[in-house]
């Protein structure tokens, strides 16, 4: 540092070289970077362009050499906006200037940035040799003054930086600008007129307008640079050369100044060289994806399942022995996630799948739609619609979601966030979310809304057949759902709970039921059916290791013109988050699957569910990688379909998700 301060006092235009560490202002050289300090915490610092046009001085003196004559005259002769390089107020610049900047290049970036303060150069020794310590109100020891030797200085420092230290410098993040130009030192709260370098950052701030701040309005000026971060100024101070030749403004830069720069430009020759390669790489390969991108709004992802299923033991809903049958089945789902403004977001889902449900009303190997695993479906191999959302914000709190096809209330965001261990972890549909959810889906609209970050509102409304004029369809005409929630979270949101209302209506001849559970409770009995449903959901993660959750759920079908009757459900469950290793998942679910608990007389002839079935599971979601899981689980029926004659079902499921 000491070196760095001598050499300060050579020439002006390393004044400039302020933005290498940490605050370029006004300039238009500048681009962000994010700093980590010693402690580990995070800043926003302003780092300098890494595009170089390596100045050519030669050209300069001859091209110029009559405004350099005039340069070098008596600081008396130069106007008012060239700057003296022996002023004491810009000479003490570049040690006032040492920033929170970026570690040595191959460390951690965790470290303390203290030992990159030693890059210098054997150009600053020369200089220091005639140089004097600036003016300071406080005693200056020596410890803090003795520079370590070149070759130490250039062994610790001459790293070359990676391709994405450099992409860093040269694609900042967003959202990581600093405080901004400054116009009076005063800005900065940690710069007082009684330090030695105030007068040098008054200067460089109200004349030559080079200096910003951190985010908190401080300045930080004990910070070290390393050699690339200097290179990277020594750049900016030649691009500023340039500049100042090709306005006409050669007068102002003395050719003590010219020869300064260019003895520092060829000690850093090879770091310019380097950053400019990296640069030039890195630009290359951008090119090169922007000639190949699918689109300038739209990317890609994807979902395979790959599913392995067998009932192991047991009986179906009528107590006949099921075939021990494994079968092996894939479900694949392509989304276009189009975003037009950066904040809403346009998904488009293509699916195929082969995996025939185990069960379904009265259907199925299991005759019960209890027992389905969560991604089953067939759609014969050929890829269909499956979603299609528009969600945009209306203001800082809203969500409004726009479905066109393929639906459900999870799909509009009001169920996955009560059950956030199970939907996406377990292996069964029952055990995804309280069951009341599924009574709608298709196309339609949906609200969330946040009246606090503690309450969350959603409205919902879906109708199977909206672009089907036909009477009894459409969008108020036919089948629909509609959904009113409030959600409500504490203890830092590691408690949620919902209370959910849902009210639906299908025809006597569409599908109808919650699509788990037993035949009963997913039978219209020949009757357009009027569905109103109440619903407790939550989750309380008790520690990182450990949350609890479940749901409650009841449900009045009106057989319109018949009668009534009640169906009940309700789950409770055990998640053990990163078990045996991050982002692992453990999970025991009990539950018991919609069941008719009492119907009139009217209807079915006053029969409802004998008996009560206990659904048990188990999984674990193991983490191969970032993009692959295997997720063994079992599922244990104890009397089938809510009916103790028949046997218990055991199934067997093993599932694995490639995500790209």
């Amino acid at each position: 540092m000491y070196n760095l301060l001598r050499l300060s006092q050579s020439f002006l235009l390393v004044s400039s070289l302020v933005a290498a560490g940490s605050l370029i202002g006004s300039s238009p050289v500048k681009a962000d970077s994010v700093v980590v300090d010693e402690n580990g915490a995070t800043d926003v610092a302003i780092a300098p362009k890494t595009e170089f046009e390596i100045a050519d001085f030669e050209s300069v003196s001859e091209n110029h050499n009559s405004a350099i004559e005039q340069a070098t005259e008596p600081i008396a002769s130069v106007n008012s906006t060239a700057v003296n390089p022996n002023s004491n107020s810009i000479s003490q610049s570049l040690f006032s200037l040492e920033t929170d900047s970026q570690p040595d290049l191959q460390t951690n970036p965790q470290t303390s940035l203290q030992d990159s303060s030693q890059a210098s150069s054997e150009a600053f020794a020369e200089d220091s040799t005639a140089a004097s310590l600036p003016a300071s109100t406080e005693p200056v020891s020596t410890e803090s003054v003795v520079a370590p030797s070149v070759e130490q200085s250039v062994a610790q420092s001459t790293v070359a930086p990676s391709d994405t230290q450099v992409e860093v410098l040269a694609n900042p993040p967003e959202n990581s600008q600093g405080m901004g130009q400054l116009t009076s030192v005063s800005q900065l709260s940690d710069v007082q007129p009684t330090d030695w370098a105030f007068q040098a950052l008054q200067s460089l701030v109200e004349r030559y307008g080079v200096i910003a701040g951190y985010p908190d309005g401080t300045f930080r000026g004990n910070r070290a640079l390393t050699r690339y971060e200097f290179a990277a100024g020594l750049n900016a101070a030649l691009d500023r050369v340039n500049e100042l030749i090709a306005a006409g403004l050669a007068e102002t830069v003395t050719r003590e100044d010219l020869a300064t720069l260019q003895r520092l430009q060829e000690e850093f020759a090879a770091e310019l060289a380097t950053l400019r390669g990296r640069v030039d790489v890195l630009e290359a390969r951008t090119a090169e994806l922007e000639a190949n991108q699918f689109s300038t709004t739209t990317v890609l992802n994807g979902e395979v399942i790959f599913g392995l299923v067998s009932v192991i033991d047991g009986n179906n809903a009528n107590d006949e022995p099921i075939d021990r049958n494994p079968t092996f089945g894939y479900r694949v789902r392509l989304n276009l996630e189009t975003s037009f403004t950066g904040e809403d977001l346009l998904t488009t889902r293509f699916q195929a799948n082969n995996i025939t449900p185990l069960g379904g009303t009265n259907e199925g190997v299991l005759q019960t739609n209890e027992g389905r695993v969560e991604f089953d479906g067939d759609s014969d191999n050929e890829f269909q619609l499956g979603l299609l959302r528009y969600r945009f914000p209306l203001g800082d709190r809203t969500n409004i979601y726009l479905a066109a096809t393929g639906n459900g209330f999870v799909d509009l965001d009001a169920s996955a966030q009560l059950t956030p261990y199970l939907d996406g972890s377990a292996v069964s549909l029952f055990a995804l979310r309280n069951p009341i959810y599924n009574y709608s889906s298709g196309a339609g609209f949906g609200i969330r809304h946040f009246l606090t970050d503690d309450i969350e509102i959603n409205l919902g409304y879906l109708v199977p057949d909206a672009g089907n004029p036909d009477p009894g369809s459409g969008l108020f005409n036919g089948k629909y759902g509609a959904l009113a929630q409030a959600i409500f979270y504490g203890f830092d949101q590691r408690l949620r709970i919902g209370l959910s209302y849902i009210n639906s209506y299908t025809p006597s001849d569409e599908f109808f039921g919650p699509a788990t559970g037993s035949n009963l409770a997913n039978e219209t009995f020949d009757r357009p059916v009027s569905v109103n449903s109440y619903g407790v959901s939550g989750t309380f993660t008790l520690t990182p290791g450990l949350a609890v959750g479940g749901w409650v759920g009841y449900s009045n079908h009106r057989y319109i013109g018949r009668g009534d009757g009640n169906v009940w459900t309700w789950a409770a469950s055990v998640a053990f988050p990163d078990l045996g290793g991050e982002g692992n998942l453990g999970g025991i679910l009990v539950g018991m699957e919609p069941r008719l608990t009492e119907i009139d007389d009217s209807v079915n002839g006053g029969e409802t569910d004998p008996d009560t079935s206990l659904h048990l599971e188990a999984y674990y979601k193991y983490r191969l990688s970032d993009n692959i899981e295997i997720t063994p689980g079992v599922i244990w029926l104890t009397a089938p379909n809510h009916d103790a004659d028949n046997d218990d079902a055991i199934i067997g499921v093993l599932r694995t998700v490639f995500r790209f």
